[in-house]
């Protein structure tokens, strides 16, 4: 009774199997089929315009693309400080070094990311006998000039006319030495 009852489910349930097999001579595996174009619609008096199908795969991979060079940032003075830049300038000129540098650090509070205020600021500080802080500010604005090959260039002449004002040759050298190599690429 027991053997009757295991052979009669597993036969049902072979049975069931056989039913979601393919038919032969299929291969086993299921036909695509074709799907039918949409309907094209005409309305008024517009002619219907073909839907457009995607191109079939041609087999050959796509070339991968060479990585696009890092784009080169060039860092430029909003106007206001521009012109905070340029009345410094008429501030040293005028040999009013405080001053100048209270106009610079106004440049630096609108732009504080921009290195060319740095630089500014820090050349004014070797204009004022301040070399020390010449030289943080320069390192700054290297810091900051980050993918701008000139304004990097810049920093480093900074740097490097900080240290010779510290009577600091050898290390002024150098820097003078990265400023030219950043400069002729």
């Amino acid at each position: 009774m027991k053997m009757t009852a295991g052979v009669l489910a597993l036969s049902g349930l072979l049975a069931g199997c056989s039913l979601l097999s393919p038919p032969q001579g299929m291969g086993g595996y299921p036909q695509p089929q074709e799907r039918a174009a949409p309907p094209a619609r005409a309305s008024g008096s517009n002619a219907a315009v073909p839907a457009a199908q995607p191109a079939p795969f041609q087999g050959s991979p796509a070339q991968p693309q060479p990585p696009a060079a890092p784009m080169q940032r060039q860092f430029s003075l909003g106007p206001a400080a521009t012109a905070l830049v340029g009345e410094a300038h008429a501030q040293e000129h005028s040999r009013d070094f405080g001053l100048a540098a209270q106009t610079l650090e106004r440049a630096l509070s609108i732009e504080p990311r921009d290195p060319l205020v740095w630089i500014e600021l820090g050349r004014e500080n070797i204009l004022a006998g301040n070399p020390a802080q010449a030289y943080g500010m320069g390192r700054k604005a290297l810091y900051l000039a980050s993918g701008d090959p000139h304004t990097q260039a810049r920093a480093w002449q900074l740097i490097a006319a900080s240290l010779r004002e510290q009577g600091r040759n050898s290390e002024a050298y150098a820097a003078e030495e990265k400023a030219a190599a950043i400069s002729q690429n």
